[in-house]
């Protein structure tokens, strides 16, 4: 739950002080400028897509852990909107912009120690952190940079394309690269000083823990 709230609540800080939002982040807002759609709604609908995808990565049905990555994915597009409505609010906006890049900075730091935690309680995390977590451990040699990486790809296609047919792009800026640069490197410097008793506890359906 503490996971949860973090994560909603940095990704709501980065959306709120718009210097840039992670990637995935950045592709929701720049759909919900496209479509005039709310953007809980398209994290909801990006996280429905994520569940998918992780039932072919782990090449058998895992119906458990698909249900529990669609009502996280509830709660989470619930919170963040009430974050950026609370932010949005206080003014973020408005304040001068190299207090709103360390604002969206800070965000990241917190989303990614989000991702840290319940990536390693694995009991209930985003489906697109689970994405990554199955990429690290069933394909990419327990590294956490490099998956990181690899699940940066459909996002940042997704905005070449809505910005070919729009010609805006949003929420991309300094707060993007950062997220770029550094996400892996946050969460795995998280799992070695958040917490650091929290051990992985990554498993699927027909296999003991990797």
């Amino acid at each position: 739950m503490s996971g949860l709230i973090l994560n909603a609540f940095g990704n709501a800080l980065t959306i709120s002080a718009n210097m840039g939002s992670a990637v995935w982040t950045a592709s929701a807002v720049n759909y919900s400028h496209w479509f005039n759609l709310n953007v809980g709604v398209i994290l909801f609908v990006i996280g429905f897509l994520n569940a998918v995808t992780n039932q072919i990565l782990l090449r058998s049905p895992d119906w458990p852990r698909f249900v529990g990555e669609i009502l996280y994915v509830c709660c989470f597009s619930y919170f963040v909107n009430i974050f950026v409505q609370a932010f949005d609010a206080t003014g973020i906006g408005q304040l001068p912009v190299w207090v709103r890049a360390l604002l969206s900075c800070l965000g990241i730091i917190f989303f990614c120690t989000a991702i840290s935690l319940y990536q390693r309680a694995n009991l209930l995390m985003h489906p697109n952190d689970d994405t990554t977590n199955i990429l690290r451990f069933m394909y990419l040699n327990k590294s956490a940079i490099a998956s990181q990486l690899v699940d940066f790809i459909p996002p940042i296609i997704a905005m070449i394309i809505s910005f070919a047919i729009t010609k805006n792009l949003y929420a991309v800026n300094i707060g993007t690269i950062f997220s770029i640069l550094f996400n892996g490197l946050i969460i795995q410097t998280a799992d070695r000083l958040v917490w650091p008793t929290l051990k992985h506890n990554f498993k699927t359906l027909g296999n003991h823990n990797h």
